[in-house]
């Protein structure tokens, strides 16, 4: 029997779940060790010990280490180096730096940043053979990403939230905020006490909001930019992690802001008296699991695999207070998540407005440019 032959006799029975991970490599070592297998599988099963994950902090982070990657790594004796990054627009910083094969997996929102570092070369090609777990998750979150690669993907979804209004109930009552809604962040009575996040993409977003435009069609930018300015006169400070959100929120240093659904149903089950709704056109994001080119796919494959499994992302979800990806049609998904902000029970999310990728890549360069200036005061 050849090497290759041996080879891929042990990996059917791997995939066909006959073999366990450590046992399907420690088969592949004796046999490399008694047959000379010297192909890029030996290396996998000998060098491959970690891979590194990348994502937003808090209490996202916290879920992931103790639901996700504390069990992968019992399970499979790998290792899962977690770090965070305040956004994507950071992450892509280091990146652009780094050494390839130094990232593995980034926890990036879609789909235009998706897009965007599938533009920039950084696109991976899954196999999807090696992600079952996949078959489970809302199509139309699969299949956003796979258009934009043709066909192909390189990321998996894995939940999704909106970007609204979080208000103290303290100082703003729930009707107060369904009438004014984003206009809430330009309200002259709450100077100083108002807060926002330090990303171009939201800013425009919102801005879109309160001058009553179509966030996917903007026609009149110096309104957008009148709007950003006013915002940014009026706010104690921009910030720049779920993190700070949360404790600004919880100190009531900031009474209103815009705010990621997740954060704001944590803060509440803390305890805070904190409000949040979604005004007509609000921000509707799914985020994946974006694995960059060069990384050890297989080792990534079988990590995204396993924070798919159902057991897995509805401890996750339930952990950091976002939907899981998985289709509620297929998945029975417990009695927390359904009482999540932006759940969607159909599992079509046909009530959440998301960006336009090419519509929003294709702006970035001006944008955030602008943005950039009007932020130092311009």
């Amino acid at each position: 029997m050849d090497n290759t032959t041996r080879y891929e006799r042990l990996r059917e029975r791997y995939m066909n779940g006959d073999l366990s991970r450590r046992r399907f490599l420690g088969l592949l070592g004796a046999a490399g060790a008694a047959y000379g297998l010297v192909t890029p599988y030996r290396a996998l099963a000998q060098e491959v010990t970690e891979v590194r994950f990348d994502g937003w902090g808090g209490v996202v982070s916290e879920a992931l280490r103790k639901y996700a990657f504390d069990p992968f790594e019992k399970e499979t004796g790998m290792k899962v180096v977690d770090g965070t990054f305040g956004g994507s627009d950071e992450f892509l910083s280091r990146l652009k730096a780094s050494q390839p094969g130094e990232f593995n997996i980034a926890h990036l929102s879609g789909v235009f940043d998706y897009a965007r570092y599938a533009d920039l070369g950084y696109a991976s090609e899954l196999n999807r053979d090696n992600i079952p777990n996949l078959e489970l998750a809302i199509p139309k979150l699969v299949d956003v990403l796979a258009q934009y690669t043709d066909g192909k993907l390189s990321a998996v979804p894995y939940d999704y939230g909106t970007t609204g209004i979080a208000y103290n109930r303290a100082h703003i009552s729930d009707e107060e905020a369904k009438e004014k809604g984003a206009n809430l962040l330009i309200d002259d009575a709450y100077k100083g006490k108002i807060g926002g996040w330090a990303e171009w993409r939201t800013r425009v977003w919102m801005a879109a909001l309160q001058t009553g435009q179509d966030p996917n069609d903007i026609q009149d930018m110096d309104a957008i930019w009148d709007a950003v300015r006013q915002h940014r006169d009026l706010a104690l400070k921009y910030w720049t992690s779920g993190a700070e959100l949360m404790s600004l929120l919880a100190e009531e240093e900031i009474y209103v802001t815009e705010a990621w659904s997740g954060r704001v149903y944590a803060l509440q089950e803390q305890g805070h008296d904190i409000g949040y709704m979604d005004p007509k056109n609000g921000y509707g994001w799914q985020e994946c699991m974006f694995v960059i080119k060069g990384s050890p796919m297989e080792a990534c494959e079988e990590l995204l695999n396993f924070m798919l499994s159902p057991e897995t992302s509805i401890a996750v979800a339930e952990g950091q207070s976002y939907p899981p990806a998985l289709d509620p049609q297929k998945v029975d998904l417990g009695d927390k998540i359904p009482e999540l902000p932006a759940f969607d029970p159909t599992g079509t999310l046909d009530n959440l407005t998301f960006a336009d990728p090419a519509y929003w890549n294709g702006h970035e360069a001006d944008w955030s440019k602008t943005f950039g200036r009007v932020q130092k005061g311009y």
